[in-house]
């Protein structure tokens, strides 16, 4: 009996340091055997094991951080200046598998680089991650953004709704992006205010390449740099790339880029009637209409094969990474849906 007693403890002591050494929800962060990441405490947890910050994560779960408030997520990513011994990137790869994080939640005055990932390093990665109704306001901070503050690394397939506020580089999706940095096929759909300047729908201000992106939200600056997806494009390239939301602000104000510094804007587009908007430091301006008909990217060259799709006469362009059953392109699958599908199927009786 005494031997059985002995035994049982021992197992225990091993499952509970087993337990006490597992990180997240299995796997080892290598490339072949990412982290994975299913729970909100989950995703929280990557920002407090900063030696992680070079792995591998895979979301297996969309995951709602509406209990996570105010300042307490650990933002994954740290930037404080450009002198300072602690700054420390995610140089990781963070894969969401097609899955969405809801309701990040980000409220402080004078932070910077916020966003879930406040510095993403040149070797970083972020793929396939849908942010929804992300709420950031850091009143006076810099470099704010739905998904990343700062960004060197490479962003694909990632999108944003909700609010974002600060003061200077702030965007719906990123904040401010360097030289290296890439973000394709992505775009953000939710509102944008700035205190200051390079205030951008999808971007506040950028010197790397943004490729294939759209962004749809108000955005609103009380000074300069304003733009419906860029605010400032300083020396960046921006490529097959839309805006609609409406845009204000005071000085160097545009539909698709405020501000342009020695940067390119290639076949790019603005609807001049949603955003206020007659002119941009960048891109060809084009009505509700033309902007809805397909031969006006088409005859730019974009691609509607592979990249693009569009409800000719009834949508933008829109990725065709984004929702299956989109049927009326609101960004969701809903009734709605299911009623144009029906009503579809009821045509071939």
């Amino acid at each position: 009996m005494r031997n059985h007693s002995i035994l049982l403890m021992t197992i225990m002591i091993l499952w509970a340091g087993t337990a006490a050494d597992a990180k997240y929800s299995g796997g080892t962060g290598e490339p072949n055997d990412p982290y994975k990441i299913a729970t909100a405490e989950g995703l929280n947890d990557i920002g407090k094991y900063e030696e992680d910050w070079d792995k591998h994560f895979i979301l297996v779960n969309d995951v709602n951080l509406a209990r996570i408030t105010g300042t307490q997520f650990k933002i994954i990513g740290r930037f404080v200046n450009w002198w300072d011994p602690n700054n420390k990137p995610f140089t990781g790869v963070f894969d969401g598998n097609k899955h969405k994080v809801w309701n990040f939640t980000w409220s402080s005055t004078g932070r910077n680089y916020i966003g879930l990932f406040g510095w993403v390093g040149s070797s970083g990665q972020i793929k396939n991650l849908g942010m929804e109704n992300v709420n950031v306001n850091t009143v006076n901070g810099g470099c704010v953004g739905g998904l990343v503050g700062l960004n060197w690394g490479t962003i694909t397939n990632c999108y944003s709704t909700g609010s974002v506020s600060g003061t200077i580089s702030v965007g719906g999706l990123v904040g401010e992006t360097n030289f290296e940095s890439m973000i394709t096929n992505s775009y953000s759909a939710g509102s944008v205010t700035g205190n200051y300047n390079s205030v951008g729908g999808l971007v506040g201000g950028n010197e790397g390449t943004i490729t294939n992106c759209y962004s749809t939200g108000s955005v609103s600056g009380t000074y300069d740099a304003v733009g419906g997806l860029v605010g400032e494009n300083y020396k960046g390239t921006i490529t097959n790339c839309y805006a609609t939301g409406n845009v204000s602000g005071k000085d160097y104000v545009g539909g698709l880029v405020g501000y342009n510094y020695k940067g390119m804007v290639n076949s790019s587009f603005w609807d001049t009637q949603t955003s206020g908007r007659t002119t941009s430091a960048g891109g060809i301006g084009k009505t509700t209409a033309e902007m809805k008909t397909i031969s006006t990217f088409t005859n730019a060259g974009w691609d509607f094969v592979e990249i693009w799709g569009i409800g000719e006469n009834q949508t933008y362009p829109f990725l065709r990474t984004e929702p299956a059953g989109d049927s009326n392109y609101d960004k969701k699958v809903d009734l709605i849906d299911l009623a144009i599908l029906a009503s579809h199927w009821l045509e071939g009786n």
